[in-house]
């Protein structure tokens, strides 16, 4: 006997009509949504499409304007670097003046110098502390002090350049850094929808916590253009003072060396003076030895040819006393022996007396003589030191 199936249960016809209706409600309300949410995504599509368009536009403007920017402060940078190395080329050429200046005032230090130690080698009354001497020492003194001013200058120069460097490598520095920067934007201002290369990146969309504001990128620049500047300014004006410098010391200098040379040509001029007075007098005591010595020669010839006379007279003497008795009369004779022998012995003494002072006379005109010969000595020395060591080493 077959086995019975249990049917399934069946629905009225009210509701097959409601799950008909249900189903063609439902289907109305689902595609009511899906046109309304097709219209809101072509909306967003077109508003999104505008939106890129206008964001891009804005974009790749201002990254135009950057790239103006990033090359208006290139342009600053770049004339004040040049502007800049130009100095800084022409105050290294005053520094090697500088350099040059202090080289050549050894040469003038050294013949001062010399010129001191050589009229040390002055002797007896001429080692005088003449006015050639206080010029020297004057003129010893302004080249040292031109050297320390040189010195000094050439440090200030040198600490210039090196602030002029200084300013220059935050130039270049900047301008480097502003060229890699003008690279990149100029590199994004070409990307395109369509470019190369592109693709998703990942936290990108952030502000770097080191980076800096227009205003301050702007002041850092300005802030390296005015550094520079006034380097530049400071150097203009240091090379001016270097000028003026240079024309002073050098007039210094050159008005001492005029001075000095004058000195030496004028003590030169009194010191001939002095020695052609000293060889007249020289000459005149010369001869007046040689007349000396020919009045002693002569009083000494006198006096020997009044010894015969004198003998004559005193034997004479001498004889009349052995007359006998009243022979030994004071008759005329007698007396005029006695008057002779004391009129030639008053002319003995008298003659001797004088040709004492003859001889202290003579004595006294060749120590003259020696004493002139040493002073004109002397006087040579002190000619040859000023005229031919140090005149011809001043004017070489």
């Amino acid at each position: 006997m077959a086995k019975l199936v249990q049917a399934p249960p069946k629905f009225t016809p009210p509701e097959w009509h409601t799950s008909n209706l249900t189903k063609y409600n439902n289907a109305e309300n689902q595609r009511s949504r899906s046109e309304r949410l097709i219209d809101e995504s072509a909306r967003l599509i077109e508003e999104a499409d505008k939106t890129t368009r206008r964001s891009q536009r804005d974009v790749n403007k201002k990254i135009a304007q950057r790239v103006e920017d990033i090359s208006f402060w290139k342009s600053e940078l770049e004339l004040k670097l040049t502007e800049l190395i130009t100095e800084n080329d022409t105050l290294l050429n005053y520094k090697t003046r500088l350099e040059k200046a202090l080289a050549a005032c050894q040469e003038p230090l050294a013949i001062s110098q010399t010129c001191l130690l050589n009229r040390e080698q002055r002797v007896s009354i001429d080692l005088v502390h003449d006015n050639v001497e206080k010029e020297l020492f004057k003129e010893v003194e302004a080249i040292q002090g031109v050297v320390a001013l040189l010195e000094r200058t050439h440090e200030q120069t040198v600490e210039q350049i090196r602030l002029n460097r200084s300013a220059k490598y935050y130039l270049e520095k900047d301008l480097k850094d502003k060229a890699n920067a003008q690279n990149i934007d100029t590199f994004c201002s070409e990307l395109h929808n369509n470019s190369a290369g592109i693709d998703f990146r990942g936290n990108v969309v952030r502000i770097e916590s080191h980076s800096v504001t227009p205003v301050d990128w702007a002041a850092f620049s300005n802030a390296n253009i005015e550094k520079a500047e006034r380097e530049r300014n400071n150097s203009v004006n240091l090379r001016a003072g270097i000028d003026g410098i240079l024309k002073q010391t050098a007039d210094d200098m050159t008005t001492q060396c005029q001075a000095v040379n004058l000195a030496f040509r004028e003590r030169v001029t009194e010191t001939k003076k002095a020695k052609d007075k000293l060889e007249q007098h020289l000459d005149k005591v010369l001869a007046e030895i040689s007349t000396m010595e020919k009045n002693i020669v002569e009083l000494n010839k006198a006096i020997a040819d009044k010894s015969g006379p004198m003998m004559v007279s005193q034997s004479r003497l001498g004889e009349r006393t052995q007359r006998p008795n009243v022979e030994l009369c004071r008759d005329p004779v007698q007396y005029r022996l006695i008057n002779e022998v004391k009129t030639r012995m008053r002319y003995f003494i008298k003659m001797h007396a004088n040709w004492r002072k003859l001889e202290a006379e003579l004595k006294g005109l060749i120590r003259n003589q020696l004493l002139l010969e040493e002073d004109i000595q002397v006087k040579s020395n002190s000619l040859y030191i000023d005229e031919v060591e140090c005149m011809r080493i001043r004017e070489a």
